[in-house]
C-alpha cells in the first residue's frame, strides 16, 4: 500500500469508526460486534503507525489517550462562560418571568432542559474539527483539557458533512452516569483506594487527570446544550439544539417547549418527580427563552444572562435517627464508619445506612447517637450522611470518637502522612483482612473459583483451616466433608446452617485444580497487592513476565512501565519485600499456578481426549487433586456430577452412593483407580 492508498483507508476507517461510535453512544444502537469494531480500530492504528504523516489529532485512535499532559494552560474564553442565576422558589420563577416581558414588550416562549450534575465544557470547532476543550474557569479564563475530552466517546472529534459554520463553540456538561459511577468505585475499593465520594467530584478529577489514558478508562460520559458563533443559522434555541444533534452532538431528550410559565412549573414538577429514573444525577432544571432574537433583546448582566435561570432541586435528603455506628474493616485494613439508622424512605427506597466515609467527615459533622441526621442519596454506592438537625439533639448525647484500635482485633489503629483513613496493620492476625483477601483471591476477574464463596471461605477461616490465599490448596478432601457453621439470622433472612457436603466438597477440590491454569496476571491480581488493580496487573505481568522478575525488580524499574506511577511502585516493593507475601509465593509456586506468562499449557498425551470423567471417593495412588490433574493432563475433562455426558465414573474407597446409583441408571461404565492407570499405561 502506498501513501496515497493509505491515506484514502485511514479515512475510510475514520469515517465508518466514528459512525459506529455515534451510533453507540449516541444512538444507543450498535450495529456490529465488539470484535468487528476492535478490529477496524486496529486496522487504522497500524496503518497511522506506519504512515505518522497522514494521523489526524482528531483520529478515533486519539479516544485511547496516551498523552501525558504537564500541566493545564489557562485559555481566555471567546466568549465568556457566564454562570446562570438560580433559584429554588416557583414565586422567583414567576418574577423571572416578569422582568422576561417586561424587557421584551412581547410574547415569548420558553425552553426547559435539565441541569446536569457535571462540569461546565466549551468545545471550539474548526472546519468540523474539535480543536480546543476547555473548562469553565472563572469564566473568562478556563484550562485546557482537550487531550483529555478527546477521549470521551459522546463528544465528536470530527463532524458528519453537514452545514456547520467553519468556525464556532458548543456549551456542554460532562459527566458519569450512576452504574458507571458505581463500577468505578467498586474497583477504586477493590484496588485498595478510597471511593470517590460523588460523581461530580470524580468527574472533576479526572478532567484534572494527567495521564490522559487513565482518562480514557474513566466512564465520562457528555451532553451539549448551547451553541455560539457566527452564521449558525436556526431563529430559536430549539431549533439549534435540532441542528447540534443532526452534525452528531449528543442533546438530551428530555427537554421541551414552553408556552409560559404554568407550562415551565408542570415541567419541572414531572422532573424532580421523575429525576431517580434518568440515570445520571441533575440538580435541577434550566430556563431559556427560546427566541435567539429575544435573547439577544434582553442582553446580559455582569454575571449572567437575562434571558436564562436556573431552578434548583433541593438535594434528595430525609432526616431520620441515628441509631448506632458500624465499623467496618476491609482486606487493606482500612477501617470505614458506617451509620445505621431508623429506617426511611428515600428517592424511591428504604435507607437503612450511610456511609461516614472517615473520621476526618466524622469530626466535621459532630454525629452523636440519637442525633436526627439528613441523609442524601446521589450516585454513592450507599447513601450519605450530610447534616446533623442540632436543634433536635438529646440533651445527653454524647460525642462520638472514632477508634483508636481495630473493632475486630483490638490492635492500635495507624494513619499514614496524606491519608484519609486509618488502617489496622495487623494483616496477618484481623479476621476481616484475612477473608476479604481470599474473598478477593477467589473472585471472578482473579482465580474465579466459583465453587467457594463469601460462607464457605468464613467456614473455613472459623475453622482454622486457612489464614491465607495458599492454605486454600492445602486442603483435602477428607478436611472439608461435613464441616458445618450456623449462619445467623438478619433482617429479611432466617438463621440457617451450612454443611459441606459431597458435592460441595468436591466442587471445591475440582475448582482449586482448575484455577492453576489461569494466567499469570490474574494470579497476580488476585493477590490483592494495594493499588494493583486488573489493568496493572496485566501491564506489570505483560513487562517483566515473571514473578521473580517482579519481586526483583527495583521501583525504578517500576516507574518505567507504562502508568505506574510512584504511589504503584512504592506499594508493588513493599509487598514484595515482606517475608510472609514471599513465603506465600512459594507455595502458590509448589502448588503449580502460573507465576509467568506462557502459552497454555497443552495435555501430556491425547490417551483420554473426549472423555469426561467423574471422581468419587478416596484412592490409593493419587489425592484427590492430583487424579483430577492427571485426567486433564492425558486430554480428559473432569466434572463434579454424573450425566447422560459422562464417560466413566472413576470410583474409589467410600465412593458415594449416589453417584454409583446415577451411574447405573444412565448406564455409565464404573471404573476402578486400577483400571484408570491401565488407560493412561501406567499400570
Amino acid at each position: 500500500m502506498n501513501s496515497s492508498e493509505a491515506a484514502k483507508r485511514i479515512r475510510q476507517l475514520s469515517d465508518e469508526i466514528e459512525l459506529h461510535n455515534y451510533r453507540y453512544y449516541q444512538l444507543a444502537q450498535p450495529q456490529i460486534s465488539d470484535y468487528d469494531f476492535d478490529m477496524l480500530m486496529k486496522e487504522l492504528h497500524e496503518l497511522e503507525k506506519q504512515f505518522p504523516e497522514h494521523a489526524s489529532p482528531s483520529s478515533p485512535t486519539q479516544r485511547v489517550g496516551g498523552d501525558i499532559t504537564k500541566e493545564f494552560k489557562p485559555v481566555r474564553h471567546r466568549y465568556a462562560m457566564l454562570s446562570l442565576d438560580n433559584t429554588y422558589s416557583p414565586e422567583e420563577l414567576i418574577d423571572f418571568d416578569g422582568r422576561v416581558k417586561r424587557g421584551l414588550g412581547e410574547e415569548n416562549e420558553y425552553v426547559c432542559e435539565l441541569k446536569f450534575d457535571g462540569v461546565s465544557i466549551s468545545l471550539h470547532y474548526e472546519n468540523g474539527q474539535l480543536t480546543q476543550a476547555v473548562t469553565r474557569g472563572d469564566g473568562v479564563y478556563g484550562d485546557d483539557v482537550t487531550t483529555n475530552v478527546r477521549t470521551i466517546h459522546s463528544i465528536p472529534l470530527r463532524l458528519k458533512p453537514g452545514s456547520f459554520p467553519a468556525d464556532f463553540e458548543v456549551r456542554g456538561e460532562i459527566f458519569m452516569a450512576a452504574a458507571g459511577f458505581r463500577r468505578l468505585n467498586e474497583q477504586r475499593m477493590e484496588d485498595g483506594e478510597l471511593p470517590f465520594a460523588n460523581p461530580r467530584n470524580a468527574t472533576a478529577g479526572t478532567l484534572k487527570t494527567l495521564d490522559s489514558q487513565q482518562v480514557a478508562r474513566r466512564p465520562l460520559d457528555s451532553f451539549v446544550y448551547y451553541l455560539l458563533g457566527d452564521d449558525i443559522g436556526g431563529d430559536t434555541h430549539f431549533e439549534r439544539l435540532n441542528l447540534l444533534r443532526s452534525w452528531g452532538f449528543k442533546v438530551n431528550d428530555v427537554r421541551v417547549k414552553c408556552k409560559n410559565i404554568a407550562e415551565v412549573l408542570e415541567f419541572i414538577e414531572e422532573v424532580a418527580k421523575n429525576r431517580s429514573q434518568l440515570g445520571y444525577d441533575i440538580d435541577g432544571v434550566v430556563i431559556k427563552v427560546n427566541a435567539i432574537r429575544q435573547q439577544e433583546k434582553l442582553g446580559y448582566t455582569s454575571k449572567s444572562p437575562r434571558w436564562a435561570i436556573a431552578y434548583k432541586f433541593k438535594a434528595e435528603e430525609a432526616l431520620t435517627e441515628l441509631l448506632s455506628i458500624d465499623y467496618q474493616v476491609g482486606r487493606t485494613g482500612a477501617v470505614t464508619p458506617v451509620a445505621n439508622l431508623s429506617p426511611v424512605q428515600l428517592a424511591g427506597t428504604t435507607v437503612k445506612r450511610a456511609s461516614l466515609h472517615n473520621a476526618d467527615i466524622m469530626k466535621a459533622l459532630d454525629v452523636r447517637i440519637g442525633d436526627k441526621v439528613y441523609v442524601e442519596k446521589g450516585g454513592d454506592i450507599i447513601p450519605k450522611i450530610t447534616s446533623v438537625e442540632l436543634n433536635a439533639r438529646p440533651h445527653n448525647a454524647l460525642p462520638t470518637d472514632f477508634p483508636t484500635h481495630c473493632p475486630e482485633c483490638n490492635t492500635l489503629l495507624q494513619r499514614s502522612a496524606g491519608e484519609a483513613a486509618w488502617y489496622c496493620p495487623n494483616t496477618e492476625g484481623c479476621p476481616p483482612q484475612i477473608k476479604g483477601r481470599i474473598e478477593h483471591f477467589i473472585a471472578r476477574k482473579a482465580l474465579d473459583i466459583d465453587s467457594l464463596g463469601e460462607e464457605k471461605v468464613d467456614l473455613l477461616v472459623e475453622k482454622g483451616l486457612i489464614h491465607n490465599v495458599a492454605d486454600l490448596y492445602d486442603l483435602s478432601y477428607e478436611q472439608l466433608l461435613g464441616l458445618e457453621r450456623n449462619i445467623a439470622a438478619t433482617e429479611g433472612a432466617k438463621g440457617r446452617r451450612i454443611s459441606l457436603r459431597e458435592k460441595s466438597v468436591e466442587k471445591m477440590i475440582l475448582g482449586l485444580e482448575r484455577s492453576k491454569k489461569v494466567p499469570f496476571y490474574r494470579v497476580l491480581y488476585g493477590l490483592g497487592i494495594r493499588f494493583v488493580g486488573e489493568t496493572v496487573a496485566k501491564k506489570l505481568a505483560s513487562h517483566f513476565k515473571s514473578i521473580d522478575a517482579l519481586l526483583n525488580a527495583k521501583e525504578a524499574d517500576l516507574l518505567l512501565v507504562d502508568e505506574i506511577g510512584e504511589k504503584i511502585a512504592a506499594s508493588v516493593r513493599s509487598w514484595f519485600t515482606d517475608k510472609k507475601n514471599l513465603n506465600i509465593i512459594e507455595r502458590l509456586r509448589a502448588q503449580g499456578l502460573q507465576l509467568k506468562e506462557t502459552e497454555t499449557a497443552l495435555p501430556e498425551s491425547k490417551l483420554l481426549e473426549s472423555k469426561t470423567f467423574v471422581v468419587s471417593g478416596t484412592f490409593e495412588h493419587f489425592d484427590r487433586k492430583g487424579i483430577i490433574n492427571s485426567i486433564e493432563q492425558n486430554g480428559g475433562k473432569s466434572t463434579t456430577s454424573v450425566s447422560s455426558k459422562t464417560d466413566y465414573l472413576l470410583a474409589g474407597e467410600k465412593s458415594g452412593p449416589e453417584k454409583s446409583r446415577k451411574a447405573a441408571e444412565l448406564n455409565v461404565k464404573v471404573i476402578s483407580e486400577q483400571e484408570y492407570l491401565a488407560m493412561i499405561g501406567k499400570e
